[in-house]
């Protein structure tokens, strides 16, 4: 037994591994929350402090069977990505860490009442990723990275989230929030600054200069 599981913490920390294991674990969690009620799982401003744990639910559920397969997918694609960038353990408890802030940083908008999904989870994966490359890659790899920064906030300028707290976008059944992309995007990018700035291969970089 003891065998098997130095064996399971090893397989885990082979780069992109956790990553991959914490983008599946996101759409088992959005899976199993799909028969709740979202009224008990949902960010609601009104609950925000008095029921934080809302933080984490509120990205496993859904408002409608497209909203849902829509963010399966997007776990697919940010998790195929970090694995590819060789997302560490580090990477990975970042992009746990901006999961929560991600819905706390929704009270800047007092107009949003409400919000359900893991399409600002996703955005801060996105960021996370990305920013791995950046710092840690080098040529191709890192331009990559680069790009995909340069789209994401791209992207969060298209989304207008000053426009309206809840809007309706073509080809949706449901109100999109877009601010839930800015503050996935900013606090991914906070936490994997964070996470690099006090990694201790950077601390020993820096030591031999």
């Amino acid at each position: 037994m003891a065998a098997r599981l130095r064996g399971l913490t090893l397989a885990l920390q082979r780069p992109g591994r956790l990553w991959a294991g914490f983008a599946a674990a996101l759409a088992a969690g959005a899976l199993a929350a799909a028969a709740s009620d979202p009224a008990l799982l949902d960010w609601q401003r009104v609950l925000a402090w008095h029921q934080p744990w809302r933080w984490w639910s509120a990205a496993l559920v859904h408002l409608s069977t497209g909203h849902l397969l829509a963010n399966l997918a997007g776990c697919a694609v940010v998790g195929a990505f970090g694995w590819a960038a060789g997302c560490t353990r580090r990477d990975a408890a970042a992009w746990s860490v901006a999961w929560p802030l991600t819905h706390l940083l929704l009270v800047l908008q007092p107009a949003l009442l409400r919000f359900a999904g893991l399409s600002g989870v996703l955005h801060a994966g996105v960021a996370v990723a990305a920013f791995a490359l950046v710092t840690r890659e080098r040529g191709l790899r890192r331009a990559i990275g680069l790009a995909v920064l340069a789209g994401l906030l791209l992207k969060l300028t298209l989304d207008q989230p000053w426009a309206g707290a809840v809007q309706q976008w073509p080809g949706w059944d449901i109100g999109i929030a877009p601010l839930a992309h800015a503050t996935g995007a900013a606090a991914g990018l906070a936490c994997a600054t964070v996470a690099w700035a006090t990694s201790p291969s950077r601390a020993i970089a820096t030591m031999h200069r």
